[in-house]
């Protein structure tokens, strides 16, 4: 009986267990399941020993209490036939084989008791080793229908476990590329390359203009060489035709002219003597 009471607390404490309450406690959540889980398991397997061994005792209990209720009626058979003989041997007259066979009735009539006795007492024995059979089957039915429980939550947390460590991988990665961007350090190489591009733009926009400087100044002086030139053949159309004749008149009205220059500027350096 107390082997069978050792069973029930077991099976009763193991389906009381609070596994969140447990996994609470636990430095290492998926080690505690494992361990959870094998627990179980080795319980479950030394329970199904023990009930299976408690079910062999109660249906050999259930054989001898067949076999006492058996002994019952054939002993009252007996002590029925022992009787009857008795009788019919004293109706005979023969009270020696009646004394004889009332003996054996009342030997048969005690084993019949006796039977009777055991049954009685085997009775309520097997009764509440039947209560105890069906708490124990129960209990392990309960008992596995946890451990499924056990290995389904068991399987779900470490499987987001899993998935967290890895969004947290993830987001360890994206926090470095943010810190260490490569898009940065490309950006930054671009923007040298534009600035590279840019001052030898500048430098060719520069020596542009110096060159069409150039261009424009020997332009400019290609156009005033033109100009003179056209202005010359202007001023030759414009000249009048002059005749030999004419040209020593010119020469010597040019003559008299010098000499009216020649005696004003003499007039005035007299003048200019006086004064002083």
């Amino acid at each position: 009986m107390a082997e069978k009471q050792t069973i029930l607390g077991r099976i009763a404490q193991l389906t009381r267990a609070n596994i969140n309450a447990l996994l609470d406690r636990a430095e290492d959540p998926e080690k505690m399941l494992d361990q959870l889980v094998r627990d179980y398991t080795n319980s479950i397997r030394e329970a199904e020993e023990a009930v299976s061994i408690t079910i062999g005792n109660l249906r050999l209990a259930e054989k001898d209490l067949e076999a006492d209720k058996a002994q019952v009626r054939d002993w009252g058979n007996k002590a029925r036939a022992a009787a009857a003989k008795a009788e019919q041997m004293r109706a005979a007259g023969d009270e020696e084989g009646a004394t004889r066979f009332d003996k054996l009735a009342r030997i048969a009539l005690t084993k019949q008791i006796n039977a009777e006795k055991d049954v009685a007492s085997a009775e309520p024995m097997i009764r509440q080793q039947n209560e105890v059979v069906d708490k124990l089957k129960d209990g392990l039915s309960t008992m596995r229908l946890k451990l499924d429980e056990l290995r389904s939550t068991r399987d779900q947390l470490i499987a987001r476990q899993k998935t967290a460590d890895a969004q947290s991988r993830v987001a360890e990665a994206i926090s470095s590329i943010n810190v260490l961007d490569p898009t940065t350090e490309i950006s930054r190489f671009e923007d040298q390359v534009r600035q590279a591009e840019a001052r030898v733009a500048g430098q060719q926009e520069i020596a542009g203009d110096s060159l069409e400087a150039q261009f424009a100044e020997l332009e400019d002086h290609s156009t005033n060489t033109e100009i003179e030139a056209r202005l010359a053949a202007l001023r030759h159309e414009a000249a009048p035709q002059i005749t030999p004749d004419q040209e020593a008149e010119i020469e010597e009205d040019d003559d008299l002219d010098q000499e009216v220059a020649d005696l004003a500027q003499r007039d005035s350096d007299h003048e200019y003597g006086e004064s002083n």
